[in-house]
């Protein structure tokens, strides 16, 4: 629950002392034994914990997931596998999976969007990371606008779409192969950008290690990268720049 409802529930007398109290003993962390369950997360930093779904025991992972969906009403894994989705479907029958991004999520309804996150991809093989990105930031309240394949292959795709482009508070770009999609968009574009480096390519990519480097390396200003793959991590600092820019 967020601490602002709780507090405005027990002024206006829809929730009684001993709950409340209740509910604050467990907020620095829950102790499940193998877990510490940080619901503080949300009030420290504004974003809930999620849960990394890949390697966990499935045992664990279900007592997770209905630890953080009875508390907070909504829950969001990534990296997860549709064995882990059907695993959990009898306990959160909300739940939903999407086998492109990986992602297991149960969401509150309505939730509004704020912003302007544009998500590129060089190509549809980066689409699979691209979406973590882009689901992630839907999570977290902004809108997402999806510009796919779009790499410098091409590049009058890219250019085609300067418009939309202009209107982000920030723009993801997510490419395999020599990964030069984040320096052509981040040369073209005012807002930040976030590269991320996709393990997308043959050989000498070395599974996204020269997309990478092509990031770190990259001569545009303005231009940051996250880890190979990290559709995720691209989501969560683009949603940080949208929220400061809507401030």
């Amino acid at each position: 629950m967020d601490i602002r409802d709780m507090l405005h529930q027990v002024k206006s007398g829809e929730m009684d002392m001993d709950t409340a109290e209740k509910l604050l003993k467990d907020l620095p962390y829950e102790e499940l034994g193998y877990a510490k369950l940080d619901h503080h997360r949300k009030l420290r930093s504004g974003f809930g914990e999620t849960v990394f779904c890949q390697g966990k025991p499935d045992s664990y992972l279900v007592e997770i997931y209905k630890r953080l969906y009875e508390r907070d009403g909504e829950v969001f894994g990534t990296r997860a596998t549709k064995e882990q989705y059907e695993l959990i479907k009898p306990a959160i029958p909300q739940i939903t999976y999407d086998p492109i991004s990986r992602i297991l999520k149960a969401e509150n309804p309505g939730k509004e969007k704020k912003g302007w996150v544009s998500v590129c991809t060089g190509g549809t093989a980066d689409i699979p990371v691209a979406e973590e990105a882009a689901q992630t930031a839907e999570y977290f309240g902004c809108y997402v606008d999806r510009i796919f394949d779009v790499g410098v292959a091409g590049i009058h795709r890219l250019l085609s779409q300067r418009e939309r482009l202009t209107k982000a508070n920030c723009i993801i770009a997510a490419a395999g192969m020599e990964g030069a999609l984040g320096t052509v968009i981040a040369g073209l574009a005012e807002c930040p950008v976030v590269a991320v480096p996709t393990s997308v390519g043959y050989g000498a990519s070395f599974h996204g290690l020269s997309a990478l480097l092509t990031m770190l390396n990259s001569c545009a200003n303005g231009i940051s990268v996250v880890n190979i793959d990290n559709g995720y991590g691209a989501g969560y600092i683009a949603t940080q720049i949208n929220r400061i820019a809507e401030k």
